[in-house]
C-alpha cells in the first residue's frame, strides 16, 4: 500500500491518507455511474480486462498530495452509452466522493475510454427475441 508522504496536521496529530485508499473511493464511484461495465486494468494483446468490484483500485490511477488528488481512470462503457455524458457523471461523482470522504480537492479526474462492451447489447437482444415468439 502506497502512502503519501504528506501529512494533514490537527490538533492531535497528522493524518496520512493512502493513495489505495482515494483509489478506492474513486474506482466505487466510477462504477456506479450508469453506462460503466467496469474498469479496465488496460490493454493487453489488445484486449481489454474488465476488473470486479474484488479490484476497485485496479484501473484507477491516483496521485495525492496534501491536499490536492489527481485522478486517472481507466474504463470499459456499455454499449449504446453516450461516452461525453457517462465521462462527464464520472468526473462530478468521483470528485463529489473523493471531497466529501478525504477532505483533500480533486484537480483533475480523467476519464480514459478503454473499450465498449458488447457483451450486454448482444443479452438484451436475446432476451428481446426469447420474448417474442
Amino acid at each position: 500500500m502506497t502512502v503519501s508522504e504528506e501529512y494533514i496536521p490537527t490538533e492531535l496529530g497528522n493524518i496520512k491518507i493512502a493513495d489505495d485508499v482515494v483509489a478506492i473511493i474513486a474506482g466505487l464511484a466510477a462504477t456506479e455511474v450508469e453506462g460503466v461495465v467496469g474498469m479496465s486494468g488496460g490493454i493487453a494483446g489488445g484486449i481489454a480486462d474488465i476488473l470486479g468490484k474484488r479490484n476497485l483500485s485496479k484501473g484507477v490511477k491516483v496521485e495525492v498530495g496534501d491536499q490536492q488528488a489527481s485522478i486517472d481512470l481507466y474504463i470499459i462503457v456499455k454499449f449504446g452509452a453516450r461516452i461525453p455524458d457517462v465521462a462527464w457523471s464520472i468526473q462530478e461523482k468521483v470528485k463529489q466522493a473523493i471531497e466529501s470522504m478525504t477532505g483533500l480537492e480533486a484537480v483533475s479526474v480523467n476519464v480514459h475510454v478503454q473499450g465498449v462492451n458488447f457483451e450486454v447489447a448482444r443479452d438484451e437482444v436475446e432476451e428481446e427475441d426469447s420474448r417474442v415468439r
